[in-house]
């Protein structure tokens, strides 16, 4: 066993005295130790819970004849983070989760990992380690949240972001925000809608890392929650046994069947940057035009908030993502060849079968013929720009507009408010890249006001939004401002022309003048120059690249 590098031999009798300091016995030494890595806190909704899911993932482990062995990988809740300086910092968290595991796992030899996180930068930070350690390793999240209820009708957190604008418009009162935001998130777990935790969790089970069930099964259905859990800790121990490794599981085939999905769903855009860093992790690279391919022949056959009413726990009762795969394998766009930590996918959806027809279409009869997320490129992003297009109005995804230009999210939300932000305005929010913001910022706050509001603009940004945003919101612009990005050259005035469908994203000027401006643009300076923020920006790759490290 790999953990025999630390319990095995006369060398090693320090080390097993330091186990049995713990009240680890010999027999317990001479099991597979496996990490519990538990992602549990008390400022995230979805993690608040994650003490319950870890017990018995060790339940799990223990039956199963390993010796678990706990420790914690940080978690930063984007909702909380959101709309202030604190938000600089959940994308390169991601970072951070996976090289704590990693020194964690490679520093006490483990010989498994089962990995329990919820969130968002969490979910992906805890495969990226899974794909660099490369050991056997399972994922059990623990679910989504189930929708609130307010005057008789689902309501979630991205409810109350844009309650924000329609309390700023005057059109609900203090007493009505106040109301819902009693009412919009009533437990624990990943927020209700299809947002980034519920996606990337979701995406978990189609690259084949989680059980069928771990993105899907609300958090609240704690006896079932329990038992997925359980089984996990029973199925690390079989994939250390049959020496089973996460680049073994995600291929490039299951990052093709990820990417449908991901379509298929009408994921978050916040996916495109997450799942080429886990495969970057497992030496693959997923360019931006993979997603733009698959996209454009994956049927979108679920519509969940915030581009529908339909919530996550929904998506469950209709059959959850084995029966999404199994709808969209109809069509060939699913590798079934692969496995899985439980065995072939092709065995996984065999038994499966869309239970609600009102949440998960057939391919024959999709909401959209194409999927849920669009490359936009032209000479206001070269080197690609993404929007989640299920969540774009149809009379929005063709838009011609004046730019209104602001340095910073900062900035623009301050103008929103004040209402100097016009119906045809495309606002452009830029130096909030990997490297200017830095951080990458989400810009749920002014995406979410501008929808409160019932404003008709568009928001293009070197930044990303919340899973959460809908409406014409444009992001991962590349190259950014802060590297010589044509978005560092816009200027108050300028014409905006969108075409989603067509896939097009320009200002309406002339290479001559675009030469023009760089020639005279002076790069910023940093905004932060000490601690972990400036040493990710001298460090973080592009947006096109998923913003990994290098």
């Amino acid at each position: 066993m790999r953990s025999d590098i630390v319990k095995k031999g006369s060398t090693r009798a320090a080390h097993r005295s330091l186990f049995y300091a713990m009240g680890y016995t010999p027999g317990d030494l001479k099991k597979p130790l496996i990490g519990i890595v538990n992602a549990f806190n008390e400022i995230i909704p979805g993690h608040f819970h994650l003490r319950d899911i870890a017990d018995a993932v060790k339940l799990g482990v223990a039956a199963a004849g390993g010796t678990p062995v706990e420790f914690p990988a940080i978690g930063i809740c984007d909702g909380i983070a959101m709309g202030h300086d604190g938000m600089k910092y959940p994308l390169p968290s991601r970072e951070l989760i996976a090289d704590s595991i990693e020194a964690m796992a490679t520093g006490h030899g483990f010989d498994g990992l089962v990995l329990i996180p919820n969130c968002d930068k969490i979910v992906p930070g805890m495969l990226m380690a899974a794909a660099r350690v490369n050991i056997p390793a399972i994922v059990v999240s623990g679910g989504p949240m189930m929708a609130g209820r307010y005057k008789g009708r689902d309501v979630s957190v991205s409810t109350m972001f844009e309650a924000a604008g329609l309390y700023e418009a005057g059109k609900i009162t203090t007493e009505e925000l106040d109301s819902m935001e009693k009412s919009a998130c009533p437990g624990c777990g990943s927020c209700a809608g299809l947002f980034t935790a519920n996606t990337m969790n979701c995406l978990t089970e189609a690259l084949g890392m989680g059980l069928p069930g771990n993105g899907t099964i609300p958090a609240a259905q704690f006896g079932a929650r329990r038992m997925l859990a359980k089984t996990a800790g029973q199925t690390i121990v079989d994939l250390i046994e049959k020496d089973i490794k996460p680049r073994d599981i995600m291929t490039k085939k299951a990052f093709a069947n990820a990417i449908a999905v991901d379509m298929g769903i009408g994921g978050s855009s916040n996916t495109v940057l997450h799942l080429p860093a886990i495969a970057y992790e497992a030496g693959i690279e997923l360019p931006l035009e993979l997603f733009d391919t698959i996209s454009g022949k994956t049927p979108y056959i679920t519509k969940l908030s915030p581009g529908g009413t339909h919530h996550i726990q929904d998506l469950n009762e209709a059959g959850g993502i084995s029966a999404v795969m199994k709808e969209l394998d109809k069509l060939g766009l699913i590798h079934t060849d692969v496995i899985t930590v439980t065995g072939r996918l092709s065995e996984r959806i065999r038994s499966a079968d869309i239970e609600r027809t009102d949440v998960i279409k057939t391919v024959e009869q999709p909401y959209r013929r194409t999927g849920g997320i669009a490359i936009l490129k032209g000479n206001l992003a070269p080197d690609g720009a993404v929007v989640k297009e299920s969540a774009v109005a149809e009379d929005m995804l063709v838009f011609k507009g004046t730019a209104r230009v602001f340095n910073s999210e900062d900035e623009a939300i301050e103008s929103i408010l004040a209402r100097k932000i016009k119906d045809g305005d495309v606002i452009v929010i830029r130096y909030e890249g990997p490297q200017g913001g830095p951080g990458m910022r989400e810009m749920l706050n002014p995406t979410a006001i501008i929808t409160g509001m019932g404003l008709k603009v568009a928001l293009l940004t070197d930044g990303r939004f919340s899973g959460a945003t809908r409406g014409a919101c444009i992001g991962h612009i590349a190259p950014e401002a802060m590297a010589e990005g044509p978005i560092g050259l816009i200027k108050d005035g300028d014409t905006i022309a969108i075409d989603i469908p067509g896939r097009m994203l320009n200002v309406e000027l002339s290479d001559a003048e675009l030469a023009a401006r760089k020639a005279t643009w002076v790069k910023p300076a940093p905004r932060v120059t000490t601690g972990y923020l400036a040493r990710y920006a001298k460090l973080v790759t592009s947006a096109k690249t998923g913003a990994v490290l290098k």
